[in-house]
């Protein structure tokens, strides 16, 4: 594949994105792939021009970790994961993976490039070392022995008190026992270098630079439950008038110990073909330039107190907004109908729409697809088996579930039904979507007082 410059792949990105071209037309222009320009537009949207700039490649043994660290965590992609790092090519982390996977910490340690230096060598061989049983020698093992054995006492007594041991807690602890014993030795038995020592040492009698911060981000974080990621903290911390580098808000939720929740998988309701399948004309095109043109629907499942509960919700493309929901204890058609029912509620009369399902059971009925032709919504369905073409609604259900279900406890079926309607509530109104910058609904007002 050719080398392509910085104003090239700003220029694929921007007609990608702003021209809504796809990307198979921009790559046979270019005469390169698809892959390469999803992944200069994945790039762009994480770390925007910084991104080709070609980065430093040195990475650090930390980095790597943090990296390898973030996808395990995330379940990122290998592409994804690149972007966000400003990794050039990601299978630069593959390779790191299995470097871990099989020869474990010690080989993501960056070697040093160059020849040895013979200075060191030779000044060691000079050293003259005590002789072996001579009393110097028995001496020195004493010191070494009552330096062990002070410094393992702080640092036992440190690791009883708050469970982690971090490297301020060791430099605290060498510090303390400097004028006792020699600062190299300290240093070599804490496992820390001399220059990160003197380092924290600086820092220890200065106020923390981002205390409030920290408290800012915390507060934010538990607001919302756990709920918010680095990214969605870092704009609720913009629409608040702090703006800060997502970068940091991940540091410092890392330091914090404050972590999002992982997703979890949904209910499926293919049963083959038991109507009439409509095609895909959605195609995965998911946005929309206005509300009320797009709709998506799905139905998920909830096991709670022995019994199963589904869920039936119509969620707008245009803002990503719920716009009604069914909810009952068997997946009957009366759950979709109903569903439709309240919808339509919500439908200017003659407005044109698309309507995109899976190839679910109950959008391949007759009565389903009556009930959208008598208000001329076109009707869509995803591939079979590919749950891909629905992701909109599987993501839904995936922050849903992770973010409400399994993050609460329930007294009864009654109490899952009222704390869920508060939930979808709280997603409409209040929780940021990060590709909006705001809520769902703060993103259609603010569309509809412009226009």
């Amino acid at each position: 594949m050719a080398k392509y410059t910085v104003e090239d792949k700003l220029q694929a990105v921007e007609r990608n994105l702003n021209r809504n071209e796809s990307a198979n037309k921009i790559a046979k222009s270019l005469g390169t792939n698809k892959q390469a320009i999803l992944k200069w537009v994945k790039q762009y949207e994480y770390n925007g021009v910084g991104a080709f700039i070609q980065p430093y490649t040195n990475y650090t043994l930390t980095f790597k970790m943090d990296v390898l660290n973030f996808m395990i965590e995330n379940g990122t992609s290998l592409n994804e994961t690149a972007a966000i790092f400003k990794i050039p090519a990601p299978s630069t982390i593959s390779v790191w993976r299995k470097q871990y996977e099989t020869q474990g910490l010690d080989a993501l340690q960056s070697k040093k490039k160059g020849r040895p230096s013979m200075k060191k060598e030779f000044n060691k061989q000079s050293k003259q070392a005590p002789v072996k049983g001579s009393t110097e020698a028995l001496e020195a093992r004493i010191k070494q022995l009552e330096m062990e054995n002070e410094y393992f006492k702080k640092v036992e007594c440190l690791s009883s008190k708050q469970g982690k041991i971090t490297k301020q807690d060791k430099a605290q602890v060498v510090y303390e026992l400097r004028h006792k014993y020699p600062v190299k030795a300290l240093v070599k038995l804490a496992g820390i270098p001399r220059s990160t020592y003197y380092d924290l040492v600086k820092r220890m009698n200065r106020p923390d630079p981002d205390a409030d911060l920290k408290a800012e981000i915390k507060a934010i974080y538990e607001e919302h439950e756990g709920r918010y990621g680095y990214r969605r903290i870092r704009d609720e911390l913009a629409n608040r008038g702090q703006k800060v580098n997502h970068k940091k808000v991940q540091r410092i939720m890392k330091e914090l110990g404050l972590k999002c929740l992982v997703r979890m998988k949904k209910y499926k309701s293919y049963k083959g073909n038991v109507g009439k399948i409509a095609p895909n004309i959605l195609d995965r095109n998911f946005k929309a330039d206005a509300p009320n043109e797009k709709w998506v629907t799905d139905i998920t499942e909830f096991k709670l107190f022995g019994e199963k509960l589904y869920l039936s919700p119509v969620l707008d493309l245009f803002n990503r907004e719920i716009i009604t929901y069914t909810i009952g204890s068997r997946p009957t058609y009366s759950l979709v109908s109903d569903m439709l029912d309240k919808a339509f509620e919500r439908l200017p009369e003659h407005h044109q729409l698309l309507m995109h399902s899976d190839q679910g059971w109950h959008y391949q009925m007759e009565k389903y697809r009556r009930a959208l032709e008598s208000r001329e919504i076109v009707q869509s369905m995803s591939r079979k088996g590919n749950c891909y073409d629905n992701s909109v609604m599987e993501n839904f259900f995936g922050i849903m579930k992770s973010e409400f279900l399994y993050m609460r406890e329930f007294e009864s079926i009654e109490h899952f039904k009222i704390e869920l309607e508060k939930y979808i509530n709280y997603y409409n109104t209040k929780r940021i979507k990060a590709k909006l910058k705001t809520s769902p609904v703060q993103y259609r007002t603010h569309f509809i007082n412009a226009a």
